[in-house]
This record gives C-alpha cells, sequence and structure tokens, in this order.
C-alpha cells in the first residue's frame, strides 16, 4: 500500500443508517451500538482537526452538482414515520461559503458545471452521522450533491476535481449505505447483502487506479448488485470518494454482518 503524503487528509465512505437514529437511544444503544462506535472513531483518528469537512449525501441530487452555500444552513427532515420530537432536532453547525466557493472553482476548473444553492438545509444523510462523528458540531460542514442520472463514472471525476481539498486540511465524506433496499432488510438480506458486501470490500481494498474506477462503472454486474441497490444513489457516494484517491487502496473501517438483524454493511477510508 502505498504511504499517504503527511499534508494529505484521508477521504471517507460511510454508512449513515436510517433516519434520526443517533437521537433515539434506544435504537443507537442496540441496533447502532457498532456503527455508532466506527463514527466516534473517525475524528480522533485523522491526522488533525479538519478545517471543514466537505459531505456527498445520498439525500441530495441536482442537475448539476451543486454546492451548499450558505453561512447556517438550516434542516431538511427527510424521513417519515418517525417520533414527532425527531422533527424539530438540529445540528448546529456552520457551513463555509468559503469552502462552497473553492469547490464551485475546483469543478469548473475541470470542466464540470455546477452550481450552488444558498438555501439548502442540511438533510439526514448529513446531520445523523455528524452527530455521532462530532456531535460537538464545532467544525463547518458543506454538502455537495449527487448529478441526476447516477453516473458512476461522473461522480468519480468528481472527486478527482475536489481531491486538492485534501490537502487543505478538508476532509471529505461520502455519506451513503452500501446496502439500500428497504424492501428487503433484517435476515432475508443476508445472503444478497453478503454477497454484494464482499464484492465491494474486493473491489475497494485489493485494486486501485483505473482496474477499480472501471469495477465501479460497472457494479451492476456485481453479484446481487440490483438487489443491493434497486437504485443507486446510496452507492455513488463512494464513487466520489474513490475519485479522490484513485492511487489508494481503501480499508475496510467497519463492517458488520448483522446489521438490521442481518444485513452486511461496511465502511471505507482512503489515504
Amino acid at each position: 500500500m502505498p504511504a499517504r503524503m503527511d499534508s494529505e487528509f484521508p477521504a471517507y465512505y460511510i454508512s449513515h443508517g436510517g433516519g434520526p437514529w443517533p437521537w433515539m437511544p434506544e435504537e443507537r444503544n442496540t441496533v447502532y451500538a457498532e456503527l455508532t462506535a466506527a463514527l466516534s472513531a473517525i475524528i480522533p483518528s485523522l491526522p488533525r482537526k479538519p478545517e471543514a469537512i466537505l459531505m456527498i449525501s445520498a439525500h441530495w441530487e441536482e442537475e448539476v452538482f451543486t454546492v451548499q452555500s450558505s453561512p447556517k444552513p438550516g434542516m431538511v427532515y427527510d424521513y417519515y414515520g418517525f417520533p414527532e420530537f425527531t422533527y424539530a432536532i438540529h445540528y448546529t453547525s456552520p457551513g463555509s461559503p468559503a469552502l462552497a466557493h473553492d469547490v464551485l472553482r475546483l469543478l469548473r476548473n475541470s470542466g464540470i458545471p455546477a452550481g450552488e444553492d444558498a438555501n439548502r438545509g442540511y438533510d439526514h444523510g448529513m446531520f445523523s452521522p455528524m452527530e455521532v462523528i462530532n456531535p460537538d458540531a464545532d467544525i463547518p460542514v458543506v454538502q455537495l450533491s449527487l448529478k441526476t442520472g447516477l453516473r458512476p463514472h461522473e461522480h468519480i471525476a468528481l472527486g478527482r476535481a475536489l481531491r486538492p481539498l485534501r490537502k487543505e486540511r478538508i476532509f471529505i465524506m461520502g455519506s451513503g449505505l452500501s446496502y439500500h433496499n428497504l424492501r428487503l432488510f433484517n435476515r432475508r438480506a443476508e445472503q444478497p447483502s453478503g454477497e454484494f458486501d464482499a464484492w465491494l470490500r474486493e473491489t475497494v481494498t485489493r485494486t486501485r487506479g483505473q482496474e477499480r474506477n472501471t469495477l465501479l462503472e460497472q457494479w451492476e454486474n456485481a453479484p446481487s448488485a440490483r438487489i443491493a441497490h434497486p437504485r443507486e444513489e446510496h452507492l455513488l457516494p463512494l464513487m466520489v470518494a474513490v475519485g479522490c484517491a484513485e492511487d489508494e487502496y481503501g480499508v475496510t473501517t467497519y463492517n458488520q454482518t448483522d446489521f438490521m438483524g442481518g444485513v452486511h454493511v461496511s465502511n471505507f477510508q482512503f489515504g
């Protein structure tokens, strides 16, 4: 494995769980106990405190890649069926218009059309994991959308354009779920999620560069791929993390084989 440059921050892909689970102790301390431990370990593992976090969430799609530019983003409660109090929770980290400007510059300089949204709030793909990753909410966080069409090569190219930010103490994080079929969870998902997770871990940690890009661009050929992801929005944030670390092997930082009673899920670090 090539050595990581000391001046370059790692990039991550995380599985963010469902809805506002960190605010629900009966969930956080049981079903989500292993994920809580993995997410809690991320900031202490970094070489130093990030200047800001750039979060690519599965829960935001736009016609062009769009960056959140508010200095104080609000909240988007993009879930349903949870207790009433979870629609009044707040994750209070500041935004960063300066980082948003840098993202726009990098994308446009790379020939990637991009826009900004000063009104977009934080969705649960951001605020749920961040409540565990950094409960103090003292690190600015900026969200960046996926692009409709969900083409893997476009999201790998997005990550490639963002790579210079890793040398600026910016922590780039893709937030999705490595298995996301809400109609097939619990023990019924054990076999297909296990098959896809094994392929994903092999691809991410044993290949790199164009070989890995090609495998991920053709991810639908993987075992149980379309069972694991009937729609791939929760997988695409991984492509961004891979794109900004193309020459680096991934490392599995969390792998659970009984999530929600039988689902295999993983998180990955690059660098």
